[in-house]
């Protein structure tokens, strides 16, 4: 007779999905920071949730059902995609200094969009998407940590990872406006763009080794 995996299995798989997700995600990163500003600025919140989770989930079952080794084994489109994303990071940090030195991110503070839904999402897609690590964590890291577990508990794998996403999402973008009283100080907002800034500079840096 065919055996089932216990009660306690699925719970265990899921546990784990979640904390190892949960672990990387939390990480300081463009993506992170990009949230964050919207739930700042309260625009266009669930979108961005919605998104970043749903790029989790689509990765992370990707990774299971075998594009993990796929990417491990093709340096070339690695290659790319470091490429690729460095310049990207390049540009963004470079505004996000910009913006850092010249202030007036402050006025943005409220319910009144001042970038268009499309932009929005393009400009997320674009942080998510095009970073290379995003890729090594979901796809490589998380996606092939499901593709070893049990069949009858891989569902419960992507599950516990899909949790740990909208959790932390969630609380990133709808938890920001509790720290909105710190931002009404435009020195509040010089820094995070500074940090900001910083940030994706550092990850071009590190993008751009790798392509020595």
């Amino acid at each position: 007779m065919p055996t089932f995996p216990s009660v306690s299995a699925p719970l265990s798989t899921l546990a784990g999905g979640f904390l190892l997700s949960l672990s990387l995600i939390a990480a300081i990163g463009a993506q992170n920071l990009f949230v964050l500003r919207q739930g700042l600025q309260r625009q266009y919140v669930g979108m961005c949730v919605l998104f970043c989770a749903s790029a989790d989930a689509v990765l992370t079952a990707l990774g299971m059902a075998g594009m993990a080794a796929l990417v491990a084994g093709s340096p070339r489109w690695a290659h790319g995609m470091a490429a690729a994303g460095a310049l990207f990071l390049l540009a963004y940090g470079g505004l996000a200094l910009r913006r850092a030195w010249q202030g007036g991110s402050h006025a943005t503070v409220g319910h009144n969009p001042t970038h268009t839904r499309p932009l929005v999402l393009a400009q997320l897609a674009a942080l998510t998407l095009l970073n290379p690590h995003v890729y090594l964590d979901t796809v490589l890291l998380i996606g092939s940590m499901g593709a070893r577990q049990p069949g009858p508990l891989q569902g419960a794998y992507l599950g516990g990872v899909v949790a740990a996403s909208l959790c932390w999402f969630v609380a990133l973008g709808y938890g920001a406006r509790w720290l909105q009283p710190l931002f009404v100080r435009p020195v509040a907002w010089r820094m995070l763009d500074g940090l900001t800034g910083c940030t994706l500079l550092a990850l071009a840096a590190g993008l751009l080794t790798t392509l020595a």
